[in-house]
């Protein structure tokens, strides 16, 4: 059963808008707060809903892409690249509009709205507005390569007036300001850089998975107890989990072949082989020298590998031999734990690829209890698994965290809640869902696929 959870968040999203990204066209929100309850702030849990192909990972794409921009654009972007957006392409208008990305949050209880508007070559708007004690304060306000402060930041002028001829037209003036610390700009990039996280699909790869158990462990020890206690909990078979150190023998391996390129080209040094050869020669020396300085660098290093004990102590298992479903799990574990010690967004697209039901909704029942989530953790997530919907498994989902996506006659994605249609009290959810009741969902037919087998 769903406890009923308030609170007056800290730091949480309370709504994302975004428009012109990808299958999205027209202005789109995600409201994280509650349908009838103004005492509390926002939900702990928001699933989505919708068809293959509706562009349900485009909204956890759109966030990811707003996190991305604001962390990288003034580091990392291509000064001459212009902005690497996705608009819709459906529409001839698609390339010629801005895409629009805006959050609302809530830092240290100041309530704040952050956005911007790119097109293919800059950034045309971007804004920072606070709300202490309920009052709109601007911070900042940008129009193209005019950038308007507000008298919150009246003190720090001279860094402002620097920073504003150093922000590329291509780059989000809140991206560039943390090169300078600015104390009233700080909270809202630090929510984006600490205290959002994005998890594509459970089917990515494994790649160092490892470092971040280890990092996990390392960071609080009796993590390794709660995470070999969530596999026991999950019915998976593992009853231990060990980290094995070893030396990166790949780097060695090339240590060793290029140390006999650099014996054998200095040999060719000494013999009769004209200027033009000796040239070559040294300059294929001096990247060889570059390429050893780099992997003796790296050669001792060490790699965590995870090995997996079900139950006969002396028999180890590799990652590589678990099922996918234990695999997803454990990609999981590590970022869900973080999140919830942090009290930290989580976004997760497909969130229950290769989960059990049954496991998937324990997962969900980890935000909505206060007993394992008392700093205000937000769960955010893409499913396909209707069971969360009904009662047969118990209530996992309340009405106002339940949201739809399908796509209209134009092609593009429209999200909308399931309190739009006021369900009554008792209505089979999952049901009416299936039925169609709510739409997103696939319009088939079977004789569609028959004839389709049969090449009629």
């Amino acid at each position: 059963m769903v406890r009923r959870w308030f609170w007056k968040g800290v730091r949480v999203l309370r709504s994302f808008r975004l428009a012109n990204h990808r299958s999205i066209a027209d202005e789109q929100e995600l409201l994280l707060m509650p349908a009838n309850h103004a005492e509390r702030s926002v939900v702990p849990v928001t699933a989505i809903y919708g068809a293959n192909a509706s562009g349900k990972s485009n909204v956890i794409d759109g966030l990811g892409f707003m996190q991305s921009a604001v962390l990288q654009s003034f580091a990392r972007w291509d000064v001459e690249g212009g902005v690497p957006r996705r608009p819709f392409r459906l529409s001839a208008q698609g390339r010629d509009q801005p895409s629009v990305y805006v959050a609302e949050l809530v830092v240290d209880d100041v309530p704040y709205t952050y956005g911007f508007a790119v097109d293919d070559t800059e950034v045309v708007e971007e804004w920072l507005y606070s709300y202490p004690e309920k009052r709109r304060r601007m911070l900042f306000r940008r129009k193209r390569g005019d950038i308007t402060f507000g008298t919150t930041l009246g003190g720090l002028k001279p860094k402002l007036e620097m920073l504003e001829e150093l922000t590329r037209p291509n780059a989000l003036f809140l991206s560039a300001a943390n090169r300078l610390n600015l104390g009233a700009l700080s909270p809202v990039y630090e929510w984006f850089r600490g205290d959002l996280r994005i998890r594509g699909s459970s089917h990515a790869p494994d790649t160092g998975l490892a470092e971040r158990i280890q990092r996990l462990i390392s960071t609080k020890p009796d993590n390794l107890n709660r995470l070999v206690s969530l596999l026991a909990a999950a019915d998976v078979g593992i009853t231990d989990v060990r980290i094995k150190e070893t030396i990166n023998r790949r780097h060695v391996h090339n240590i060793a072949i290029i140390e006999e390129r650099i014996a054998d080209l200095t040999g060719l040094l000494d013999s009769d082989t004209g200027p033009r050869g000796k040239r070559g020669i040294t300059a294929e020396l001096h990247n060889l020298h570059r390429e050893l300085e780099y992997f003796e660098r790296r050669g001792a290093e060490r790699r965590a590998e995870l090995r997996f004990v079900h139950g006969v102590e002396d028999e180890l298992f590799s990652l590589g031999e678990e099922s996918d479903g234990t695999r997803s799990w454990l990609r999981l574990l590590p970022t869900v734990l973080n999140v919830l010690d942090e009290g930290a967004v989580l976004a997760v697209d497909e969130i229950d690829t290769s989960l059990h039901p049954l496991l998937t909704a324990q997962l969900v029942r980890l935000f909505q209890d206060p007993e394992t989530n008392p700093d205000n953790a937000q769960l955010i997530f893409t499913t396909h698994d209707t069971s969360l919907l009904g009662t047969m498994i118990g209530d996992v989902l309340t009405r106002d965290q339940i949201w739809f996506v399908q796509k209209n006659a134009a092609g593009a994605t429209e999200i909308y809640p399931l309190t739009d249609f006021k369900p009554r009290k008792g209505q089979n959810i999952e049901r009416r869902y299936l039925g169609g009741s709510y739409g997103a969902v696939p319009v088939l037919d079977e004789e569609d696929f028959v004839n389709a087998v049969r090449n009629r």
